[in-house]
C-alpha cells in the first residue's frame, strides 16, 4: 500500500531563493506548454499536441535555457508537463460528458505552489539514517535541505514533492510499504449520519459536534479581508509592501481553518476506525448538494428572473463546504484500509424518513431538522440518529449481498 508523508523543510536564506527559482521556472514550462496546446486548439490544428511531443522537446528547451530550465531535474520537468496533460484530458473528458469543461488556465508564480520528482534518487535524494539525529533531503540545482522529521517514513520512498504554503516549505512523500497487521477486532458495527448541527451521530445514540472552525475564525478573516479591499487593483509587481502582507495574513488564516478542519477530521476517523470493525455511511453527492440553484426567468416580465431561493442556498452551500464532509469520508476510508476494517457507502435516499421500528417511510415523519415522530407508530427519536441507524441496516444487507 502507498502511504504519503509530509515533513517541515527548514532552508537556508539561499535554499529559500533556490526553492522559489525552481518554482517560478517551472511555472513558465507549464505555462508555456499550455499557450502550445492552446494555439493548436485555437487554429484547430489536425496534429493535437500531446504530452509526449512536448516532453521530446524538453532537451531543445533546456540546451536553449540552460541557466533557468537546464539547471533542474528532467524528470521533474517532465511531471510539470504531465501534471498539464492531466488537465487537459479532464477538459476534453467534461466536454463529452456534456459537463461545464473549464479550459486549463495560465499559473501566476504564487499559484504554483509544487513541484514533483517521480523517483527518488532522480534529481532529488531523500537521505534519512538512523543515526544521524539531522535528516535532510537534496534536490538538484538546491542542495542537501534540512527536514524536520517528526515521524518515521516507513517504506520504500518513491516519489518526493516540494510544496510551498506561505513562507513555509514542506517535502511530500509517498512510500510504499506491506499491509500492516489488522488492528484487533472488536465485533462492533456503525453507521454514522453527516450533518450540520451535528457533524455527525452513529448508530449507537452518539454525536460528534460541528466544530465550525470557518465560524470561529469568521470575524478575523473578514477584517483581514476587509483591510485587503481597500488596496487598488493594480499589477502583481507593482503592488505595496503593504498590500502583499495583508494578502498574506488572509492566506495565513485560510491556511489555518484547512489545518483546523483536517486535524478534526483525523480524529474523529481514528475514533470510529478504532473501536468500530465495520463502519457504513451516506454515499453523499456532495458537489450536487452544494450547487447553487439555476436562475427562473420571468416568462411575463423579459430580462427578470424569479425568486429562487439563492440566499438560503448560499448558506447551506457554505456550511457544507465548511463542514468538509469529503475531506472527512476520504480521511476515513484510507484509516479503515490501514486497519484492515470495511467500509461501505449506502444509498441516503429516505435515511432520516423511515421509521426503524415499523419500518413506514413518510416525508411527516420528520416535522423539524431534528425530531423524528412517526405517524404510524409514535416511535421518536433524534432524526440523525434514526438516519444512521438505517444506514446501518443498508449497510449490512448491502455486505451481505456482496460476493464472498
Amino acid at each position: 500500500m502507498i502511504r504519503a508523508y509530509k515533513f517541515l523543510m527548514r532552508p537556508t536564506v539561499g535554499q529559500q531563493a533556490a526553492l522559489g527559482e525552481m518554482l517560478r521556472d517551472h511555472c513558465s514550462l507549464y505555462n508555456a506548454a499550455l499557450q502550445e496546446r492552446r494555439d493548436a486548439y485555437r487554429h484547430g490544428s489536425k496534429t493535437s499536441v500531446k504530452y509526449g511531443m512536448q516532453s521530446a522537446q524538453l532537451k531543445e528547451i533546456r540546451a536553449f535555457d540552460p541557466e533557468r530550465q537546464g539547471r533542474w531535474s528532467f524528470s521533474s520537468q517532465q511531471a510539470t508537463l504531465r501534471r498539464l496533460d492531466k488537465a487537459m484530458q479532464a477538459f476534453f473528458r467534461r466536454i463529452k460528458a456534456g459537463e461545464t469543461p473549464g479550459y486549463p488556465r495560465f499559473r501566476g508564480v504564487n499559484w504554483f505552489d509544487t513541484v514533483e520528482f517521480p523517483k527518488d534518487g532522480d534529481g532529488c535524494r531523500w537521505d534519512s539514517t538512523p543515526h544521524d539525529p539531522v535528516t535532510r533531503v537534496r534536490f538538484q540545482g538546491v542542495g542537501h535541505v534540512k527536514v524536520h522529521q517528526h515521524r518515521p517514513a516507513v517504506g520504500k520512498v518513491k516519489t518526493v514533492s516540494v510544496k510551498r504554503e506561505g513562507r513555509k516549505w514542506f517535502v511530500v512523500l509517498t512510500a510504499e510499504q506491506e499491509r500492516p497487521e489488522p488492528l484487533p477486532a472488536t465485533g462492533s458495527v456503525v453507521g454514522i449520519d453527516l450533518g450540520i448541527a451535528n457533524f455527525l451521530a452513529d448508530s449507537g445514540g452518539g454525536f460528534v459536534p460541528n466544530p465550525r472552525h470557518g465560524r470561529s475564525n469568521a470575524s478575523r478573516l473578514e477584517a483581514a479581508q476587509k483591510a485587503l479591499s481597500r488596496f487598488p487593483r493594480v499589477r502583481r509587481d507593482k503592488r505595496t509592501a503593504n498590500h502583499r502582507r495583508a494578502v498574506e495574513k488572509v492566506a495565513k488564516l485560510h491556511r489555518k481553518v484547512r489545518r483546523q478542519r483536517l486535524d478534526h477530521a483525523h480524529k474523529t476517523a481514528l475514533a470510529l476506525v478504532r473501536e468500530h470493525d465495520f463502519i457504513a455511511h451516506e454515499d453523499l453527492k456532495i458537489r450536487n448538494m452544494s450547487r447553487s440553484p439555476a436562475p427562473k426567468p420571468d416568462t411575463e416580465t423579459p430580462g427578470s428572473f424569479l425568486h429562487n431561493g439563492t440566499a438560503a442556498k448560499a448558506g447551506l452551500n457554505r456550511s457544507i463546504n465548511v463542514a468538509g464532509w469529503g475531506v472527512f469520508l476520504t480521511i476515513l476510508n484510507a484509516k479503515a484500509e490501514s486497519a484492515g476494517w470495511e467500509v461501505i457507502a449506502v444509498d441516503p435516499r429516505n435515511t432520516s424518513r423511515r421509521c426503524p421500528e415499523c419500518g413506514h417511510t413518510a416525508k411527516e415523519n420528520r416535522p423539524t431538522q431534528e425530531k423524528f415522530h412517526c405517524v404510524a407508530c409514535d416511535h421518536t427519536a433524534h432524526a440523525d440518529a434514526v438516519g444512521a441507524t438505517n444506514v446501518l441496516r443498508a449497510g449490512l444487507v448491502r455486505r451481505k449481498a456482496q460476493p464472498a
